[in-house]
């Protein structure tokens, strides 16, 4: 660390720092004129408690006031000096709990502390520069309360929106109102998050609360699918949303919105770089591509997806939004990635709400706990999600890897060409999970996991008349070796219904057009199976899919619960009651998250599906009694969901209320109390 002195801290630093945002420095002098300073930021400024070391000077108004210290002195602590000098201050335009000027600032060079002295409940913080002048005479002028007040006056009475869903956006404005700035929605996979936001974000325009509105996604194509959401939206003025609000996104090509009629905006690189307080807006991107504006594409991580030729970085300052929403908030499998996704939320000086249905340690340390929770087991029981079931296939792959014995056969892959050789080992060896597909292949472990498949989707054909939609997870997509392009040829192969049955959907330069193909999953016919590596993880709506199959190893707890979200939606249209779990490593997988995961309590597959009659005796004789009633409740409420108008009349006389899915949630509920 540099040793300096607070004065030339001041100098190399803060004056920098201040310069920077728009601030021009001057000495304080006894005949000096307020009223015609503009921008100023004023040296050593006389208060009745003693100098401030810099009085911020707004079109006349005193509106801030900067303690400074050198590098070595916490910048936390030394507000109170500001606070001193604030209510020692002379000629104001104002008082506020003793204080005569409201804005407060702290610096040591490197940290910034800030506090709106305006409200005696208010709490200081970090920021990451200083407000610009005319981001501070922004704040000045905004009366909050008003809006609050708004909100209070205009009830959350919106055609369409769940319970649930009135609950969460409840929660956000009642803890809006407590003057929190840091929140955190938890809402299961498939429970309307998107919808739940465009009315939380329409309230906050509507009510002047907030003007400048950032909507951070985590994929590209869910950005797309975020721009369709909210330019769709009928507002209470019964007129679209993107014709009330100025409506802007990130760029996009024709084929991201295939089958769309919107045309989306791209955002003006002057909102971001010169921000006006006047203007209200919706802007929705990217988190990486929001990382490569502030920090370049070296400072970011970058899916492919998000190589555009028009990114790079610019100068963007902290104040350029008044509220910032975080979906899949969860981000940051790696460190190098949570890192990344905190930078980019500390840079703005905002109030961040983050959206997720796996509250993830690193989310909750940033956001909080939850302010609202609906998790998944909930969701399923009122309705608004289907239940699972789970299957294991042999392939003869643990979690941990495989033993292979001398002599035994393996698929040598050669890194450099792709080409595999077949072998037999001369010595015993173990591989790992993650070797396996990379370096080795199990010679007809794939092809008899895929034909094992093939029997579970013969039988569902045959009961349902219908193909099931199929989402395959490969271990890889690299170059010469890919275990996903191996999976796709014997898909092909072995379900022989022509090319466009099966696809790759990953973010390898191979595939073309991936959002498009995403596209033509949810809404087509074909392709029946996709195969993807992590690319349809986490957020993609694709409510026909009934089947998910995991052939690649997953370690993380929130990756996993993001996955198994894909098939939890509803889809009327066909009937689903439910999706099938299928654990190509011998049923270890779901071992492995059996004690982990918050949100699917998967019991061990079974070869033979017990029966409701046996189900039934078990409960009777005490076996298990609670996890046995809870299998006859998700039973019973499948068998609901398909009851025609004749059976609901023969089963009036034995179930109480004659609703048998209020009977089968009354049976679960009645056992709880067993351990």
């Amino acid at each position: 660390m540099i040793y300096e002195s607070e004065k030339e801290t001041r100098k190399r630093r803060i004056d920098q720092q201040l310069k920077s945002a728009g601030w021009l420095i001057i000495p304080y002098s006894d005949s000096m004129n307020l009223n015609i300073l503009k921008n100023h930021a004023v040296e050593e400024f006389q208060t009745n408690n003693g100098p401030a070391d810099y009085a911020l000077i707004v079109n006349g108004k005193l509106l801030g006031v900067v303690e400074a210290k050198k590098r070595e002195v916490g910048a936390a602590n030394v507000l109170e000096q500001a606070k001193r000098y604030s209510k020692g201050a002379n000629n104001t335009i104002g008082e506020w709990n003793q204080h005569h000027v409201p804005f407060l600032y702290s610096s040591n060079g490197e940290l910034i502390y800030y506090l709106d002295a305006r409200e005696s409940t208010n709490l200081s913080r970090q920021i990451f520069s200083f407000h610009s002048p005319e981001a501070m005479e922004t704040l000045f002028n905004t009366k909050k309360e008003i809006a609050l007040q708004w909100l209070k006056d205009k009830h959350i009475n919106i055609p369409g929106l769940r319970p649930y869903q009135k609950e969460a956006i409840e929660a956000f404005e009642n803890n809006l109102e407590e003057g929190k700035r840091l929140m955190l929605l938890a809402m299961a996979t498939g429970t309307g998050k998107t919808f739940t936001t465009v009315n939380l974000v329409y309230r906050m325009l509507a009510s002047s609360y907030a003007k400048r509105i950032l909507f951070l996604v985590d994929r590209k194509s869910l950005a797309a699918q975020a721009v369709t959401a909210f330019a769709s939206y009928d507002t209470p003025r019964n007129i679209k949303f993107k014709d009330e609000y100025e409506l802007y996104s990130q760029r996009f090509s024709k084929d991201d919105f295939e089958g769309e009629s919107y045309d989306p905006t791209v955002l003006p690189n002057s909102y971001l770089t010169n921000p006006d307080g006047t203007k209200t807006f919706l802007y929705i991107c990217t988190i990486q591509r929001m990382a490569i504006n502030l920090y370049g594409k070296m400072g970011a991580f970058i899916d492919d997806e998000e190589i555009e030729d028009d990114t790079d970085a610019i100068t963007i300052p902290s104040h350029a939004f008044d509220l910032i929403i975080a979906d899949e908030c969860h981000r940051g499998y790696t460190s190098k990635e949570t890192n990344v996704w905190r930078n980019v939320l500390n840079h703005f000086d905002a109030i961040k709400v983050g959206l997720t249905a796996t509250p993830a340690s690193h989310t909750v340390a940033y956001f909080g706990k939850p302010i609202y929770n609906y998790p998944l087991q909930l969701a399923i029981e009122e309705g608004f999600l289907v239940d699972y079931d789970a299957v294991a296939i042999n392939s003869e792959v643990l979690m941990h890897g495989a033993f292979l014995k001398e002599g035994e056969q393996v698929g040598m892959i050669d890194t450099d060409t792709g080409r595999e050789q077949i072998d037999q080992l001369e010595d015993e060896r173990e591989f790992t999970s993650s070797e396996i597909e990379e370096k080795i292949t199990a010679p007809d472990t794939n092809q008899k996991i895929i034909q094992e498949l093939k029997k579970y989707t013969d039988e569902f054909e045959v009961e349902n008349g219908r193909f099931p939609k199929i989402l395959i997870f490969a271990s890889n997509d690299i170059p010469l070796i890919s275990h996903a392009d191996r999976i796709v040829e014997i898909c092909k192969s072995v379900f022989n219904r022509g090319d466009d049955f099966v696809a790759k959907i990953t973010g390898s330069p191979t595939v073309d057009r991936p959002l498009k193909k995403i596209k033509e999953f949810r809404n087509r016919p074909n392709p029946k199976i996709v195969v993807t590596v992590d690319m349809l993880s986490t957020g993609v709506d694709i409510p026909a899919l009934e089947y998910i199959v995991f052939l690649r190893p997953v370690k993380s707890r929130i990756l996993w619960e993001q996955m198994l979200g894909r098939g939890t939606r509803k889809c009327d249209d066909i009937g689903k009651t439910h999706f099938v779990i299928f654990d190509c490593f011998n049923g270890t997988l779901i071992k492995y998250f059996r004690d982990a995961s918050y949100n699917f309590i998967i019991d061990p597959p079974v070869t033979d599906p017990i029966t409701i009659k046996e189900l039934i005796e078990k409960i009777y004789n005490n076996e298990d009694r609670k996890a046995n009633a809870k299998r006859l409740s998700k039973r019973l409420q499948r068998i609901e969901k398909d009851m025609s108008g004749n059976a609901r009349d023969k089963f009036k006389t034995y179930i109480p209320e004659g609703d048998m899915g209020v009977f089968a949630e009354k049976i679960a509920k009645f056992f709880e109390r067993y351990k």
